[in-house]
């Protein structure tokens, strides 16, 4: 049976020209994978006419609803915003500018259908996913951000091979009672770390050229995702227990540096000797 009534929140800014045809791909998947759908864009005042083209949408179809915000510039917290309009069970996530093809969101409600899982990740780094034309730097930038978010917070991520997603749907009561506060871009990180959950599903997919328009990541988000990353990181305590440890060696490192130099000055020890007994 069928009970999925899907909240489907698009962040935008300046997406006049992608918001469209992102509005009527989706309408089309959501009215055959969910019993029923809304449509939820969240534009954070854009000054291309992204409401105006939404408002058109509007017209013709009455599960979109536009939500302006007009402070706070922020793609996460635009979603959590989003998300306090939504009516539906299933709460989900998406960008405007079609780089997450909305046919992909069939395959992430497939698995909370069956109850195979509370939250469901579009993953480019499981089997059958990836990116499409991405250079080299790209890739490796990708790769290095989702290893400095598992090094930070390993209890929470080390099970999920995508933890920099931005395209996921979940159970609406993972975040019942819950306060999320992200920063940025990654809305996923706060709620794999805030959540009630007991089993995450990845499903491939691949990660498009935008339709139109330009890129929205620059220093100021590359800023909030490590702010956010280190608070995060806080909250679970692991930044404690990282800086015990670094504490802990770095006082190691500095008896063994000084019983060296003391050996060194008070014997005619060879700088091996003295070193394996400095050690011990």
């Amino acid at each position: 049976m069928n009970d999925l009534f899907v909240s489907l929140v698009i962040p935008t800014y300046n997406e006049r020209e992608n918001i469209g045809p992102a509005i009527q791909r989706a309408s089309q998947v959501l009215a055959t994978a969910a019993r029923d759908f809304e449509i939820i864009v969240v534009d954070d005042d854009s000054p291309d006419g992204t409401g105006a083209a939404v408002q058109q949408a509007m017209a013709t179809n009455g599960r979109v609803r536009l939500v302006t915000r007009t402070t706070d510039r922020d793609r996460s917290r635009a979603g959590v915003e989003g998300w306090r309009h939504a009516r539906g069970n299933v709460l989900a996530v998406m960008d405007g500018d079609l780089q997450h093809p909305p046919e992909t969101l069939a395959d992430l409600l497939q698995p909370l259908r069956r109850g195979e899982g509370e939250i469901a990740i579009a993953s480019r780094h499981v089997r059958g996913g990836g990116v499409s034309h991405w250079s080299l730097w790209r890739r490796a930038s990708s790769w290095g951000a989702a290893c400095v978010a598992t090094f930070f917070l390993p209890g929470i991520l080390r099970h999920v091979k995508d933890p920099m997603s931005g395209f996921f749907a979940l159970r609406r009561q993972v975040l019942e009672g819950v306060r999320l506060h992200p920063q940025g871009y990654k809305i996923l990180l706060d709620v794999l770390m805030h959540g009630r959950f007991a089993t995450v599903i990845e499903v491939p997919y691949i990660f498009e050229e935008r339709f139109r328009g330009g890129s929205k990541l620059g220093k100021k988000q590359v800023v909030q995702f490590f702010a956010g990353l280190f608070r995060l990181s806080v909250e679970s305590g692991h930044a404690a227990r990282l800086g015990k440890y670094l504490v802990t060696g770095s006082l190691g490192g500095i008896v063994t540096l000084g019983s060296l130099l003391l050996l060194r000055s008070l014997t005619d020890l060879p700088l091996v000797s003295a070193y394996s007994l400095a050690v011990e």
